[in-house]
């Protein structure tokens, strides 16, 4: 049950409106009031005595109880018996002491200094819960990201090609939902596409775009909420930073454009070096040899019949060849499609096409 006597007796004498009129009202009040306030200091101060000398007693009754454990029950110690009776008469009296202090506060009134002491206080800030990020596979993140570029691949364009940080502000909080990171991997993707394309004053444009979506990206996970909530929070911020925040600006961005021609570069010599693959294996010869490989492999006298279609020179060039190394290099013609071996019966070439024949097998042979 609740107790309400504390309210039966209250001491509020600084309310008090009627006093004897040739006492000075204000002098009563203040001098009531130190005097209050002094009776309550002096029992603030007993209070503190007594916790004290509770503790010291406390604290050495324990030591003197441990001290007699220690002794065991074969011995004894008379002064250390006296010593611990002394102390437990101690501990009656303080005691009797603490309720004495107890009642006495408990009847004290209540004033105007301590009715309304607060008994606890207790600050709450609302924090956001973090983001919960949804766990996707690589299939359904990239089909998510297709089907966001598809609604809205115009709006990102609109955004890509503005400069000033009021107008991208303003754009961005007409559409929110492009502050996301699918906005800032179609960036990316544009800013390589534009290199690749040699257009590199525009990629630079889009890259200043593209590093201020990253910066509110992360300064939403800083502070843990949704990257819409930080639109403003950031170009507010790009605009009357110190020197330190733009200069990190200008890095990233610096940073950004070298990685992109970087990137732009190394997707354009994979590219080349397909086509290159691509056309290789066109020219393959029977044998699954490049022509262009193995006339560069040949020696200078072979390349120059070659170079010249002169057959009777080529015969004459084998012959003269050591065996072994001329077998070779034939065998690689044939293979790679250089050399014809049956040419005689595939086209009209009459003489020539015998000689091509004999020439090769002259080769066999020797």
């Amino acid at each position: 049950m609740v107790d309400y006597s504390k309210w039966k007796n209250i001491e509020i004498s600084d309310d008090e409106d009627e006093t004897h009129p040739n006492i000075d009202t204000p002098s009563l009040f203040r001098w009531r009031h130190q005097a209050r306030m002094e009776r309550m200091e002096e029992q603030k101060k007993e209070k503190e005595v007594f916790e004290n000398k509770k503790k010291e007693h406390q604290k050495l009754y324990e030591e003197t109880v441990q001290k007699f454990k220690n002794l065991g029950s074969d011995k004894s110690d008379t002064e250390l018996e006296t010593t611990l009776k002394k102390l437990e008469k101690e501990k009656e009296e303080l005691k009797k002491q603490e309720k004495e202090l107890q009642l006495k506060e408990k009847v004290t009134p209540w004033n105007v200094d301590t009715i309304s002491q607060p008994g606890f206080t207790k600050t709450i800030v609302n924090k956001p819960a973090p983001r919960q990020k949804k766990e996707m596979s690589e299939e359904e993140q990239e089909k998510k990201f297709k089907s966001f570029i598809k609604e809205n691949e115009s709006l990102l364009k609109q955004y890509g090609m503005l400069k000033k940080f009021d107008d991208s502000k303003r754009f961005l909080l007409e559409h929110p939902h492009l502050t996301c990171e699918d906005t800032a991997n179609y960036l990316v993707y544009w800013c390589i596409n534009l290199e690749m394309e040699e257009k590199h004053n525009l990629m630079e444009h889009v890259a200043h775009q593209c590093i201020c979506m990253q910066f509110i990206l992360e300064l939403s996970k800083h502070l843990e909420v949704d990257p819409r909530s930080c639109i403003s929070s950031f170009f507010s911020r790009i605009q009357i930073a110190g020197e330190d925040y733009k200069t990190e600006f200008e890095e990233e961005l610096k940073n950004f454009k070298a990685k992109i021609v970087r990137r732009a570069q190394e997707k354009l010599d994979a590219a080349l070096k397909e086509i290159e693959e691509t056309e290789k294996q066109k020219r393959l010869g029977p044998g699954g040899l490049d022509p262009v490989e193995v006339y560069e492999s040949l020696p200078p006298e072979l390349q120059k019949c070659f170079d010249e279609k002169d057959i009777p020179l080529l015969k004459e060039t084998i012959l003269k060849m050591d065996a072994e190394e001329a077998k070779y290099h034939m065998k690689r013609c044939v293979d790679s499609g250089l050399w014809v071996q049956d040419a005689n019966k595939k086209g009209d070439e009459g003489d020539e096409g015998d000689d091509e024949e004999e020439t090769y097998e002259s080769v066999e042979k020797s």
